[in-house]
């Protein structure tokens, strides 16, 4: 099975080399690396460049504007010849060496439509403090609950029928998709207990309390707006949740 892999760019060169050097490193190799830039105007793309003749064939990049993030997602999403899809951001990393393979595995074993896994928040200059640990195992929607968005691989077909991201929210449309895949009974999702994303603090919806803030106010309009009973409810159970995984790490 062939993966996919997406990530997003502008003027990150900062963190760029770490997150395809994790790429490189992993043991699976039948993957293509996309890299969709919004004409960056740091070296970025001359680090993309530098990296191409290591990926031997298997990085694809543009370079062009775009509406935000979700707007190059989805041409990242478009351009995708894998069989299965995800997304790693650009100040991201794996957290090990075998997430590829163990993905394609549990897409073998299960014959499931999408996996999802456990993340690490990372302190953003150094990506060695945890600083908190979000645990996906399987919950309730109307808990609050929903797999971490960079750590779900799905196969292209769910994209195909569920749609790629509604370029309406600037901060939410992660959490839209997911909850329209959800809402899907017949999208079989599995869940692979293993933290395979070390994900960098300081992200739009994770900076600060004006990050928060405006998470907040876009999902309660994505909850109301996919006919979600009780969204503030829902939306109080998610903030609950963040807060104790903040304290337990």
């Amino acid at each position: 099975m062939k993966i996919s892999i997406i990530t997003v760019t502008y003027n990150s060169s900062k963190t760029l080399k770490d997150t395809l050097e994790s790429v490189l490193k992993q043991t699976y190799k039948n993957y293509e690396h996309i890299i969709v830039d919004g004409l960056s105007k740091d070296n970025t793309m001359q680090i993309v460049k530098e990296y191409e003749t290591k990926y031997n064939g298997k990085l694809r990049y543009i370079s062009e504007k775009d509406s935000g993030l979700y707007d190059a997602m989805n041409k990242g999403i478009k351009m995708a010849t894998g069989d299965i899809i995800g997304i790693l951001n650009s100040d991201d990393i794996y957290a090990h060496e075998n997430v590829l393979q163990k993905i394609v595995e549990k897409f073998k074993e299960t014959n499931c439509d999408g996996t999802y896994a456990n993340l690490i928040f990372m302190d953003e200059e150094t990506m060695k403090n945890p600083q908190r640990i979000w645990n996906s195992p399987k919950g309730k929607l109307e808990n609050g609950w929903h797999p971490a968005h960079p750590t779900l691989y799905l196969k292209k077909e769910v994209y195909d029928k569920i749609g790629i991201f509604n370029l309406k929210y600037k901060i939410a449309a992660d959490y839209d998709f997911m909850i329209r895949v959800m809402k899907d009974n017949t999208i079989k999702l599995n869940y692979i207990d293993d933290y395979i994303i070390y994900m960098r603090t300081g992200g739009a919806s994770t900076a600060g309390i004006k990050g928060y803030i405006k998470n907040l106010k876009e999902a309660n309009e994505v909850l109301k707006n996919n006919n979600i009973k009780y969204p503030y409810i829902v939306n109080t159970k998610r903030i609950l949740k963040t807060i104790k995984e903040m304290i337990i790490s």
